[in-house]
């Protein structure tokens, strides 16, 4: 029997409105059989008396409850309900979620175009997708969706909560969102489409500068933020003085796909060996959930400046990339902590239409750091704040405070640098920036010092 790995999207269901995809792992050793002990396993093997409570309570029902159901409902339910008691993201995958699974590796999928994860008997958002009819609404990471269509989620199932918000294109979905800072619940109602995911968007920042951003971890990925980069060099004389890699709200995606996007980015034969050219390992209870991956890559931005952004919503295959930049110190990571997702989901296939996804497994970024429930930790911590319009001069004070050189009549000093590296003025560019997006603002703050430094230490001038 096949394993797959799989990154699941900030380790949201499978049955969810967006998931992560697989890649072919070793073989599983034979399962064990009930009332028989792995030799790994410690625990005590299960007793007649147990097997008799479990058949006992299937005939009870069978025999008493208000409606007739079927032998078929009962074993499909207690599968689910002792799958999902185990972790946040184990889960049974019946005919319809393991078909979703199947599905959504391609990037294309019905639904309103939201990740969550379950918690405290409801669902929080971990990332809304970029041009779905969820992040439009304004429906943010961190929101809790407390009801359906009107009824609670914590009266429901999380399969069934999953396939309420699924649903025909053009259809309509109220949620109704609990949002920090709020003090009344929040409505949105979606009207439901296809989801086609755009995982890489790309755009000029400030001359010289590139923005990269991904959405998602997919199978072209890697591909086409290469392809990206080498279109934005194109444009600017076959060079970028640096890049803003954006994995804000990046539920993940694929391993593999996260594992090249790093070896874009930094060279086997170019970087400080401690770490054995390891992108990512994992360690599990057993030896066949032990994975590495090294790195064979050639850094496609000879060694120019890179900021990764992240916040809450960036988790999974996000963390890993995160992680490895800043192990190897290729990246300034900038915004707030990721999710915190780092553990790993195996899909395993019961028969041709059903199957297991089990938790068999956690991540360590090179250094051996553990991501799960901490998360990749920035080196500059910026917050999503929102620069409130104003006249021009409020903006720039607000922003970047007055410093000396730009006071009328200030006496010049004995200035090491350049004029021009000292000219920090904010343009209406900056401005307009600062207030759609403080982070990407600070970001390339960020980027364009480092750029400036790079240029310091090679000799030259920008």
């Amino acid at each position: 029997m096949n394993i797959r790995y799989v990154i699941l999207a900030l380790g949201i269901t499978t049955s969810l409105i967006t998931v992560d995809s697989f890649s072919i792992a070793p073989t599983l050793p034979a399962p064990t059989t009930v009332g028989q002990t792995n030799n790994t396993d410690k625990t005590q093997a299960v007793s007649d008396e147990d097997i008799n409570r479990f058949s006992n309570t299937i005939v009870l029902i069978k025999d008493f409850y208000v409606q007739k159901i079927s032998d078929k409902s009962l074993l499909n339910d207690a599968i689910r309900g002792m799958v999902s008691g185990l972790d946040p993201h184990s889960e049974y995958l019946d005919d319809d979620a393991y078909k979703t699974l199947l599905m959504t590796t391609s990037g294309e999928f019905g639904g309103v175009g939201i990740e969550v994860t379950p918690e405290y008997g409801i669902l929080k958002v971990v990332s809304p997708i970029d041009d779905t009819p969820a992040s439009k609404a304004g429906i943010k990471a961190g929101d809790y969706i407390v009801a359906i269509d009107s009824k609670l989620v914590s009266e429901m199932s999380l399969q069934d909560a999953v396939d309420k918000m699924r649903g025909k294109a053009g259809s309509n979905v109220t949620l109704t969102v609990l949002r920090k800072g709020e003090k009344v619940p929040l409505i949105f109602k979606l009207t439901r489409q296809i989801i086609h995911i755009a995982s890489v968007k790309s755009k000029m920042l400030d001359g010289n500068f590139g923005y990269v951003r991904i959405t998602q971890f997919q199978e072209p990925t890697a591909k086409l933020m290469r392809d990206a980069i080498l279109a934005l060099k194109g444009k600017n004389n076959g060079k970028l003085d640096g890049i803003i890699l954006d994995l804000r709200n990046n539920p993940g995606g694929l391993l593999e796909t996260a594992v090249q996007v790093v070896n874009n980015f930094l060279s086997s034969k170019g970087v400080n060996n401690k770490y054995h050219n390891v992108i990512v390992y994992t360690e599990g209870r057993l030896p066949e959930a032990q994975y590495s991956a090294k790195l064979s890559g050639t850094d496609i931005l000879n060694g120019a400046p890179i900021v990764v952004l992240v916040n809450g919503g960036s988790a999974s295959a996000s963390e890993i990339v995160a992680g490895a930049l800043q192990d190897y110190r290729r990246a300034m990571i900038v915004g707030m902590p990721s999710f915190g997702k780092g553990s790993v989901q195996t899909v395993i296939p019961l028969d041709k239409t059903h199957a297991l996804k089990l938790t068999t497994a956690l991540y360590h970024t090179p250094s051996g750091r553990i991501i799960q429930n901490i998360g990749i930790i920035p080196d500059v911590q910026v917050e999503d704040l929102q620069i409130m319009k104003g006249k021009a001069d409020e903006d720039v004070a607000m922003i970047e405070p007055i410093k000396e050189y730009q006071l009328k009549n200030h006496l010049q000093g004995a200035a090491t640098l350049p004029a021009s590296k000292l000219n920090l003025n904010l343009g209406n560019n900056d401005i307009a920036l600062a207030r759609s997006d403080f982070q990407l603002f600070e970001a390339l703050k960020i980027l364009r010092t480092m750029y400036m430094f790079n240029q310091e230490y090679a000799g030259k001038n920008p």
